[in-house]
């Protein structure tokens, strides 16, 4: 198939190729609403890519995109930058990847050093962990960098009007509830993460709301918050297998936290699934290449990164993606019983 050309763009939005052009690149020149939309419009039908080079001198900006993720050795995030680096390298772009550890404030700190840099784009695929006052200082920092001609795009949470490629956590969350419960499970418990990280909060209260409905609510002494890692996942396990009735199936939020929680399992001399059951959430590779394999959420990962860089290069910031939706993988850690 042909590539799209700017000119069939214009073609389709009846306008000229250097009104698309304005349009599309995200020029400071001035191009009426109504002409900016059509042209919006017809790129996404047409299937448009923008020439990442042609934006960045309408900008006056880099060919450079800032990455910002919690922490790389994480798989869920460097599947995530896989798909973003991926997406960049089409889009003639280079990417630089920094990363937070969950500080609020390096965040803030990482965009305004993008910022100075004149990164063309800025895609930060982290959740939030700050409070009200650290959100207002991100988003502070990043309308100061739009407003210089920057672009930016965000995966999972609202923050101020900017674009965001909603991941819908709740609802798969909700479904493996089910799925477990459709499976014959009854005494649930859940390795939580910590209160403020807000997707694996949101994923927690799916779960629990979607079991108190079966009639299933979870004690919250069922409900333990460690660090979303492997130790964490471990330290999860031996909390909630010292209580007096052992949960027939442990739900981690992450599987990064599930293969904790199978060691835990091991280091109580018990057996996952025959003992206790255990699923994950993300899909990670490993979640299929432990013993037993995780039943888990697919979430396509990085799927997910190019989304949000085709995100990051559209201008003005309106929201133009269909959220991410994930899918229920059950596998042999959760058995029917």
């Amino acid at each position: 198939m042909a590539r799209v050309t700017l000119a069939d763009v214009a073609h389709a939005a009846g306008v000229s190729q250097a009104t698309a052009s304005r349009a599309v690149n995200g020029s400071n020149r001035t191009v009426r609403p109504d002409l900016r939309e059509r042209v919006l419009a017809a790129a996404s039908a047409l299937g448009y890519t923008p020439d990442a080079n042609a934006q960045a001198m309408a900008r006056g900006r880099t060919t450079s995109l800032g990455l910002v993720v919690h922490d790389i050795a994480d798989p869920f995030f460097s599947t995530i930058a896989a798909g973003v680096s991926q997406a960049a390298e089409e889009a003639g772009l280079i990417v630089s990847l920094t990363e937070t550890q969950g500080d609020p404030r390096r965040e803030v700190e990482i965009v305004s050093l993008l910022d100075r840099q004149r990164a063309m784009a800025i895609v930060l695929a982290g959740t939030r962990l700050g409070d009200d006052a650290d959100d207002a200082a991100l988003l502070a920092a990043l309308e100061a960098y739009r407003g210089r001609g920057g672009q930016v795009a965000l995966v999972g949470q609202r923050l101020g009007d900017l674009p965001v490629l909603a991941v819908d956590h709740r609802g798969g969350a909700a479904e493996l509830a089910g799925a477990l419960v459709d499976l014959g499970y009854r005494r649930f418990a859940i390795a939580a993460g910590r209160p403020r990280h807000r997707t694996a909060a949101a994923r927690v209260a799916a779960i629990r709301s979607e079991l108190a409905a079966r009639g299933l609510p979870v004690p919250d002494d069922r409900v333990v918050h460690t660090d979303l890692t492997r130790t964490g996942g471990r330290a999860a396990a031996a909390a909630l297998l010292a209580l007096a009735e052992r949960p027939e199936v442990i739900m981690a939020v992450t599987d990064l936290m599930a293969v904790g929680v199978l060691g835990g399992i091991r280091d109580a001399g018990l057996r996952a699934p025959e003992d206790v059951a255990v699923t994950g959430f993300d899909d990670i590779e490993i979640a299929s290449d432990v013993t037993p394999a995780l039943t888990t959420v697919r979430l396509p990962l990085r799927e997910i990164g190019q989304r949000l860089t085709a995100l990051a290069l559209i201008p003005g910031g309106a929201d133009a993606l269909e959220p991410v939706r994930g899918e229920v993988v059950v596998r042999e850690s959760t058995p029917a019983r």
